[in-house]
């Protein structure tokens, strides 16, 4: 079934289940109309859960290509109403596909020798190159789940020789890895280079990956980096700050910053959400929040502008960075962990 047959299903059906819960009585017999729901609902609940998801953000997408008011708002209530969604796995891999849809989009019919200036010495082409090897790698480890490490040298994955086809191969490769993640269990063992040996560790580690060279592209062909949703950058810094104690030059210099006892919060000001990080025995711990105790620097941002801080996209004296309490600490985090 293609993709545009299916999206147009959907929307038909999200109409129709929004006609059928909003219709009068005296135009559907409330019990036909409650027998019909709730077949309807019985239907849909026998999908597995991969199909469920990809309903849910069908419809989900028809309600938010209606205009603000009450027929949008019912639309918005029928994957609640039938139950779907909720699986954050695969909320990950939609959110990846979308970020890596961007990217390809982004970089399509652009010089590949452009420099990228938050990746010194690279082009987009070495850039596009490095994303489409991530997330041809990512695709091997969740289909082959090998208990052992596997490096993305080790594969085959054939980028084409001419780097201005490197756009068509990376959206491949992105594809390949989407399908498989949301075919694979992501309970399933397999390597990983963090604190988290499971497939699941993938598809936020892709995210990461992906949002923040969409800004490096961003960046290299404008100037500037379009806003990141709050959701995604989110994850991505969880991501971030959940493997950085995993990755040896990160976590040695920031073991040696001799701090112990500081508290670095990073507050976002578009969600609300805060990241509370406390420095000592030999690294740091983290937490989502801002309780506990008084921290002794604090930066406020947007959560994706946070999320570009921590890994030096950005310099900390940008004006959409508000700062309070100890800069030095902010400082010595930011040298330490350099990516």
């Amino acid at each position: 079934m293609s993709d545009a047959l299916l999206t147009t299903l959907a929307e038909a059906l999200a109409g129709l289940v929004t006609a059928v819960e909003t219709s009068d009585e005296d135009v559907l017999d409330p019990d036909t109309a409650v027998k019909w729901l709730e077949d309807t609902g019985h239907v849909l609940g026998g999908l597995g859960a991969a199909d469920r998801h990809t309903l849910d953000r069908l419809f989900r997408e028809a309600a938010l290509r209606q205009p603000p008011g009450p027929r949008r708002a019912h639309l918005l209530q029928v994957s609640e109403s039938f139950g779907l969604g909720g699986d954050p796995h695969l909320a990950t891999v939609d959110a990846v596909a979308d970020h890596a849809l961007r990217y390809a989009h982004t970089v399509r019919g652009a010089d590949p020798a452009t420099p990228v200036p938050t990746c010194p010495g690279w082009t987009l082409g070495d850039l596009t190159r490095h994303l489409g090897t991530i997330h041809g790698w990512a695709e091997h480890l969740v289909t082959a789940r090998p208990a052992t490490r596997v490096r993305p040298g080790d594969l085959a994955l054939d980028p084409p020789a001419d780097p201005a086809a490197y756009p068509g191969w990376f959206a491949a490769r992105a594809e390949g890895f989407a399908a498989a993640a949301r075919a694979a269990d992501p309970a399933a063992p397999v390597w990983s280079p963090g604190a988290e040996p499971y497939v699941r560790h993938y598809p936020r580690h892709v995210l990461a990956e992906t949002v923040v060279h969409l800004a490096d592209a961003e960046i290299a062909l404008t100037g500037t980096a379009r806003p990141l949703a709050p959701g995604p950058a989110a994850e991505a810094l969880d991501h971030h700050l959940a493997t950085a104690p995993h990755i040896p030059w990160i976590a040695e210099p920031l073991a040696h910053l001799d701090r112990d006892g500081a508290v670095l919060r990073l507050a976002a000001r578009d969600s609300g959400a805060a990241w509370t990080l406390v420095l000592g025995g030999g690294g740091f711990a983290w937490s989502r929040g801002g309780g506990g105790t008084g921290p002794t620097a604090t930066v406020t941002a947007d959560t994706g502008d946070l999320l570009l801080l921590m890994h030096r996209r950005y310099d900390v004296d940008d004006p959409r960075f508000t700062l309070a309490g100890d800069r030095g600490l902010l400082d010595d985090w930011l040298a330490a962990g350099a990516l």
